[in-house]
């Protein structure tokens, strides 16, 4: 396959999972090695989308997902978004492909994909989690929630009134002029835009409470840590108010061969503060934790 220049997605998968069918974006050669990037809550397949190119044109099989309730893929029938159900949604996306992949998921993507693998260790060829762990720190997720529940319901009435809630958001980053990019992640209905997520995912009655302590678990997701096998790297955002070094700590103790990187200035969405810095990182390990042990079990096969 050649290298010379960024793969462009081929048309968007469908990947039936039980009660939804999740979309999803292929880059490279089929053939290759797979990588599946996990977005984080709130965010879409598209946040991948230069890294996954990227991949692809670096001999490995990228697949972007929207997990259930986000982007294009369908929402839960009951509203239920509890751990079991994204770990599920992960687990058929490597029956879909047929082969194990490596996982990079960040934050909700990251965890689902850590709890998927504890049901089932020979799903992956190794695990990357960005800005995420089974710790974290709850004046960073709360900052998350309370943005994604602002405007949930009322939605904006112009792209220029999401952008300034975007801008508010993660003030480190430059406003956009262009909203193309924005727009992949609002719906218009009946005169406003609205996020593209289902809102019951943040729903606020209290049966949904215990869906939002459960994606948060420490006590299970650090055993499913504990039990990894695999190659693993944590990457932290310098500047990240959801994953503390503490936290980050506290994941390498439980996963005493995983690798750790941290971006230095980028806050919780790392790929998205410092793409160039997060790609070499991943580029890295993918080379020589993952690429070079597919090498050594074709040579013995």
């Amino acid at each position: 396959m050649s290298t010379s220049q960024a793969w462009p997605p081929h048309a968007a998968l469908k990947i039936p999972a039980g009660d939804v069918t999740m979309v999803a974006d292929a880059y490279g050669d089929p053939s290759d090695p797979p990588v599946v990037l996990l977005h984080g809550g709130g965010q879409t397949r598209h946040s991948w989308g230069s890294t996954a190119s990227d991949l692809g044109a670096k001999n490995w099989y990228a697949v972007t997902v929207d997990l259930r309730g986000h982007g294009d893929s369908s929402w839960s029938p009951d509203g239920y978004y509890g751990l079991d159900r994204f770990a599920n949604d992960v687990a058929r996306v490597a029956d879909f492909l047929g082969r194990p992949p490596v996982y990079v998921g960040a934050s909700l993507g990251g965890n689902s994909a850590l709890a998927a693998i504890a049901g089932r260790p020979d799903l992956a060829l190794g695990l990357v989690l960005v800005d995420v762990s089974p710790f974290l720190q709850p004046a960073g997720t709360s900052r998350i929630r309370d943005f994604m529940v602002s405007h949930a319901e009322t939605g904006f009435g112009t792209l220029e009134e999401a952008a300034d809630a975007v801008a508010a958001y993660v003030p480190h980053r430059p406003r956009p002029r262009n909203f193309d990019g924005l727009k992949k992640n609002l719906r218009f209905r009946d005169g406003r835009w609205y996020w593209h997520w289902d809102p019951a995912f943040m729903a606020s009655p209290t049966d949904q409470a215990v869906q939002r302590d459960q994606l948060i678990d420490p006590a299970r997701l650090g055993a499913a840590a504990r039990d990894l096998r695999l190659p693993t790297l944590l990457v932290r955002g310098g500047e990240s108010d959801v994953l503390s070094v503490g936290d980050a700590v506290r994941f390498l103790e439980l996963v005493p061969h995983a690798e750790f990187a941290s971006v230095a200035g980028a806050h919780h969405m790392v790929a998205g503060d410092d793409n160039a810095v997060f790609e070499g990182v991943l580029d890295d390990f993918l080379e020589r934790r993952v690429r070079s042990r597919l090498k050594l079990f074709n040579a013995a096969s």
